[in-house]
């Protein structure tokens, strides 16, 4: 299921198709998104780290587009953080949508 937000193809790979890890992977990453957004939606202090883990995360599920909104903005100022919004909320759409179908 690679060509949307997530290349799931490139997760299941790194993963060894482990079913196990690909859900324990995904779910640590949710639960991560829910701290991201929160300080997305009042970005401050922080704003460089805070992007460069984002971009780190999502390159490490292939999410290819979210790392790379958020390397931009890493270099960029807080007035990006609704299109990294936006973007991690794609991933986690995709996200839920292969939770239902695949594991």
């Amino acid at each position: 299921m690679s060509g949307g937000p997530v290349d799931f193809d490139y997760l299941e790979t790194y993963a060894g198709g482990d079913r196990q890890v690909i859900a324990e992977v995904l779910a640590l990453f949710q639960g991560q998104a829910a701290v991201w957004a929160a300080k997305l939606s009042g970005p401050g202090d922080g704003w460089r780290d805070l992007n460069h883990t984002i971009k780190g995360a999502a390159r490490g599920i292939g999410a290819v587009a979210l790392g790379d909104v958020a390397d931009r903005a890493e270099t960029g100022d807080p007035s990006m953080a609704s299109e990294v919004h936006s973007a991690l909320d794609e991933v986690l759409a995709a996200i839920q949508t292969y939770a239902s179908l695949k594991l």
